[in-house]
This record gives structure tokens, sequence and C-alpha cells, in this order.
């Protein structure tokens, strides 16, 4: 794709980092990462070392499992100041002096974003075979940025709180299985939470055409897929 060197006024880019949930977004002035986590070396991930370059304003993470936290990727994306939200079990895993502990319920206020802090966790009738994520030591975000409502929901299946985030223009979901919902339960939550836009996350690449055709026949969702590498302007 071509490179995009200053970000419209009003507009967001969305830049996908990793194969599991790592997400850099960019507007005019601000710019924010989520579960900055990989596993092995950035080039054979293929992560754009240059994406890396913009540092970060604020960081925020969903929990500690590798492939959504290391200090590595934190290290190369952090400024001075840069703000790192993350709920207390990631507070051992995290050295920076600007860490801000959160939890469910949790609101935070940064100059033009509003920061909601959900639940995230598996459940005994989901769809994720290995019930890892418990509830209160995970965390989602509802972001509110530049008029834009985002939701990034982490490790999570379809789960209670879902319907009532209330207006969600951009949704990020996994939906992958064993850890987290599957394609039919994601589909589901995608019914749930309605948002204008879906973009999939922590799946293999078969899993992203086939959710995004399941999608299309359920809901009026747009679906964007994207590849390590890839950026969309939204």
């Amino acid at each position: 794709m071509s490179p995009i060197n200053k970000t419209e006024v009003g507009k967001i880019i969305i830049t996908r980092l990793s194969r599991a949930s790592w997400f850099m977004i960019e507007t005019d002035n601000k710019i924010l990462h989520f579960d900055p986590g990989y596993a092995g070396y950035f080039q054979n991930q293929r992560i754009p070392l240059d994406e890396l370059k913009k540092k970060a304003d604020i960081v925020f993470v969903s929990h500690c499992h590798k492939d959504h936290l290391q200090q590595e990727a934190l290290n190369r994306i952090i400024k001075q100041d840069t703000v790192i939200v993350a709920p207390i079990k990631c507070a051992s895993r995290i050295n920076s002096k600007n860490l801000r502990i959160v939890q469910p319920g949790d609101s935070l206020e940064f100059t033009e974003i509003g920061i909601t802090v959900v639940n995230a966790y598996n459940t005994q009738e989901g769809h994720s075979t290995r019930k890892v994520h418990h509830k209160g030591d995970f965390v989602g975000y509802l972001i509110n940025l530049k008029g834009k409502s985002l939701y990034f929901a982490g490790d999570t299946d379809l789960i209670p709180e879902m319907k009532d985030l209330g207006k969600v223009d951009i949704a990020f979901l996994p939906i992958g299985g064993t850890f987290v919902m599957d394609i039919e339960e994601a589909v589901a939550a995608v019914c749930v939470i309605d948002p204008n836009i879906t973009f999939p996350m922590h799946q293999s690449n078969e899993n992203l055409q086939i959710f995004k055709s399941a999608v299309k026949s359920k809901s009026g969702s747009r679906v964007v897929t994207l590849e390590v590498g890839d950026k969309t302007t939204v």
C-alpha cells in the first residue's frame, strides 16, 4: 500500500502489527497502540519497522500473555511521556513510570480521548475450548476518539456486557477459537454490538474471509480484513 504521511483531520488510520491483536491507531494528533506483543523477531512477523518509529501517546494492554504484551515491543513504541493502560496482573511485566492500572468499570480521560474499561473473559457456554481468561483479570476498552466510538474486545467470548456498549462505530473482535470466540460466536457478537465496521483479529488466515462472508449474511456491519503491515483509513 502507498505510504500515508499525514492523517486528515477527523480521519483515523488503522494499521495491523501482529497476527494476534496489535493495532496502531493514528489521528491527526494522536497515536494509540493496542496489545503490542509478538512471537519471534519483528522481521519474521512481517512487522513494518518504520511504523514503530511513530511513538505512542497511549498504549492499551488487555492482558499480559506474550502475544499481547512484550517489553521489547513496548520499548520500540514508547516515548518519555507515553501512558500505558493495563490491568493489575500486567504491572510486574511493564517497566514504565506512566503505568495506569485499571479494572472493568473504570473511566479515564486524556486530551480528546475518553476511555471506558470493560470486561473480557471466557464463559462456560462460550465456544472457546481453553477457558484461561477469567472475569475481572482481563479487560477490553471502549474508546471515544475524534467523534467515533472504538471497541477493542481483547481476548473474550461473547459476553452479556456487549449488549450494553452503546453505539459502536468500529469494533476489533477475536475470531480464532481455542482461547477466544470462534467464527460462529464472533458473528453473533457482531449482531449484538452492531458496529459500523468490524476488524477481525486473533485468527488464522483462512478465518478472515469465512468470517467476512458470515457477517455479510447476517449483519450490516462492514468487515475490514488486514494482514500484518496493512493499513486503512476510516
